[in-house]
């Protein structure tokens, strides 16, 4: 026999329709069976704008979060040094590519926060700006490693030749 069909389990309990209200049991204290009304609708839209409010807040802190990134990241190439390694190169690289990454995933970041009752421009500029300063940290590092072609040394391969100035020429031979 198929489990499940034909025999009544012992167990098995019916339970009476819930929509239809049993005179026997009385609501409970506080509860009112009542069409919604203004009160609802006013609950409603203060959740909505409790929930706007909220998202603004955590949009603000994401907006922020770049800023400790930023401080941790300080610190860590100020500890790297300003010598040319495996480490403090590590450290710069990655000082410069983080920020690229949430730079290029802004819109991905924001994206929880969207509602036409929040205003998420000033977060994302306050985002992209703060990325750009670390950027504009890993940058700095590169310079101070000497990593950065900035002396004209640097381009003396993509330098012309020297026009001769002088020639000497002619003489005896000493043998």
């Amino acid at each position: 026999m198929e489990k499940g069909k034909g025999l009544a389990r012992r167990w098995a309990v019916e339970l009476p329709d819930a929509s239809s209200s049993s005179p026997a049991v009385p609501d409970p204290p506080g509860f009112t069976r009542s069409a919604p009304d203004a009160d609802d609708a006013a609950g409603a839209r203060q959740r909505k704008d409790s929930e706007a409010a909220w998202k603004a807040q955590k949009a603000w802190e994401v907006a922020q979060a770049p800023f400790k990134n930023l401080m941790m990241m300080g610190f860590m190439m100020w500890m790297a040094g300003s010598t040319v390694h495996l480490f403090s190169i590590g450290i710069t690289f990655s000082a410069l590519w983080q920020p690229l990454n949430a730079l290029r995933s802004v819109g991905k970041v924001f994206e929880p926060f969207k509602d036409p009752r929040v205003d998420t421009i000033a977060p994302k500029l306050l985002f992209i700006a703060l990325n750009l300063a670390a950027m504009g940290l890993g940058i700095w590092k590169l310079n101070t490693l000497g990593l950065l072609p900035t002396n004209p040394s640097d381009w003396v391969s993509s330098l012309a030749p020297a026009r001769e100035v002088e020639y000497a020429g002619g003489g005896l031979p000493l043998i």
